[in-house]
């Protein structure tokens, strides 16, 4: 490594091989569900819409930060079972392939403190991005698995000061890709953390996966 590369590095609170990035990622609501809505205002046709938006944000990571970036991926496992059973697919199996292609850690998780107590494990993490149905007040692990339109597993803007600001670099990049997030939970973010998390005004649409983007937004992403 160059030596204005290292002193880069240092500056920039990073850690010096292989940064750490983690992947929050939300279940689709089952089809039994989905199937009781109009056409406008079903939410997961597709089964596999943060799963896509998952991916493709890996991809991004190892361009932008290495070959070598260790990735975790959090994934709300009781979602992706209840639609695979819905579908008759192996979704999850689906997921573990996914996970394997692109090199990425694999934590299944079922509520959100065990989400929180995997963010913990980490240390140095440079990118955090969440991929799920949300609010402004919370992030919805859980929508729709079991009850039609309700959240059963969630992280709260209340649970934030749960998560240790330590597990960071101090410039870490942080987003939420879910509805509503800039509305409230960024400020509660910023206030607990000391750091910004990027999230929506407005809603989001997982429509441009289709064309190979990222999630799009009805209003502005605001930090």
């Amino acid at each position: 490594m160059k030596p204005w590369a290292l002193s880069l590095l240092l500056i920039l609170g990073l850690p010096l091989f292989g940064s750490q990035h983690v992947i929050l990622c939300g279940g689709p609501a089952s089809r039994k569900w989905e199937n009781l809505r109009i056409e406008q205002d079903r939410h997961d046709s597709w089964w596999a819409n943060f799963i896509r938006a998952s991916t493709m944000r890996m991809d991004e990571i190892r361009k932008s930060y290495g070959s070598d970036s260790k990735i975790t991926w959090i994934v709300y496992k009781n979602g992706y079972l209840t639609r695979g059973r819905d579908d008759e697919k192996p979704y999850s199996s689906w997921i573990v392939e996914q996970a394997i292609k692109r090199r990425a850690e694999l934590v299944w998780i079922n509520t959100g403190d065990q989400a929180i107590s995997t963010i913990n494990l980490q240390r140095d993490i440079v990118t955090f991005d969440f991929f799920g149905h949300s609010n402004r007040h919370c992030f919805m692990l859980d929508y729709g698995s079991d009850v039609m339109a309700v959240s059963q597993a969630w992280i709260h803007e209340s649970d934030l000061e749960k998560i240790s600001r330590r597990v960071f670099t101090k410039n870490a990049f942080c987003q939420s890709w879910g509805c509503h997030t800039g509305e409230s939970m960024s400020a509660v973010w910023k206030s607990s953390m000391g750091f910004p998390l990027v999230g929506a005004k407005g809603k989001t649409d997982y429509a441009a996966l289709s064309l190979g983007k990222m999630p799009t937004v009805s209003g502005e992403w605001i930090r």
